[in-house]
């Protein structure tokens, strides 16, 4: 499938996005879409090796990239990285929390320490870096947050427990916080990749090395992250609270173009949910779609 990777420029155009986990795999990917849409991006993750190693030789003239260390854990670090976006470009418009760590491990393995890092980074980056934003956001009339769901945002796996409830914490977060978020013109959304990606654990080395027909099978993050820029793209106040599928809304820009009739079917393989959705936040907000 062959994507027309450029959107609309008028909506997008003088935007700023901050992505965490960008070192690797679809973090990276949505990075790198964001540049590749005309967007000034902030890429950045804890590992300062990986994050070299992704953006090794990427065009930086302009003004247009930054990358920058960043523990999504440490909320004061999560300050100071927002501080310098605006310090540089002068807003921020766009947030996603794509860091996350993903432990294959039984309950009976899985230790206090476990358990905590995993629920501080994936639930307690999302909300470290929504606090960090939010006063950006209000300030300049709106904005953009995105976390990255998965299945295990709305199903339970085995050895999955921590990753599960951080991954449904989320969506308890985007549900709830879309409602107090509205008046400021912020969204606030969850969207899974639809497809299979690289693990999340797998290096940029290790990735490297993976064998052709293992890596065949991995879904091409920057393509999944076309789905995450026509998400920014659109309006704060039309579709906030609502969980998409990143494959499936490449599939219908691909038939459709970026300009698309919007249906449930379109952008998520969960239509039903997507419409229970719909109708819980117009009851509560009291403001349609």
């Amino acid at each position: 499938m062959i994507l027309d990777r450029n959107p609309p420029l008028t909506r997008l155009e003088g935007k700023v996005a901050l992505v965490t986990g960008a070192g690797r795999g679809l973090g990276c990917g949505i990075a790198k879409a964001f540049l590749g849409a005309g967007v000034k991006v902030c890429a950045t993750d804890v590992d300062e090796v990986e994050m070299e190693a992704s953006f090794r030789g990427m065009e930086t003239s302009g003004n247009r990239l930054l990358n920058l260390p960043l523990d999504v854990t440490d909320p004061e670090a999560f300050d100071d990285v927002v501080r310098t976006v605006v310090d540089e470009w002068g807003r921020l418009d766009v947030l996603v929390h794509a860091a996350v760590i993903m432990p294959l491990i039984s309950f009976e393995e899985t230790s206090h320490a476990a358990w905590w890092q995993e629920v501080t980074i994936n639930l307690g980056g999302l909300f470290n870096g929504t606090k960090a934003v939010w006063d950006v956001m209000k300030g300049q009339g709106g904005g953009h947050i995105i976390s990255v769901a998965s299945l295990s945002s709305f199903h339970g796996f085995a050895n999955e427990v921590a990753y599960c409830v951080g991954k449904h914490g989320s969506e308890g977060f985007t549900k709830s916080l879309s409602l107090e978020a509205a008046p400021h013109n912020i969204a606030i959304n969850a969207m899974g990749p639809g497809s299979r990606i690289k693990p999340s654990g797998v290096t940029v080395a290790e990735a490297e090395s993976t064998p052709e027909d293992v890596k065949s099978t991995w879904a091409d993050p920057i393509e999944l992250g076309q789905g995450f820029v026509w998400l920014a793209s659109q309006p704060p106040d039309r579709l906030t609270g609502l969980c998409f599928n990143a494959a499936r809304i490449v599939d219908t820009i691909a038939t459709e173009g970026w300009e698309f009739d919007f249906a449930p079917a379109k952008v998520t393989s969960a239509p039903e949910d997507m419409k229970s959705r719909w109708e819980w936040y117009a009851k509560e907000s009291g403001r349609g779609y």
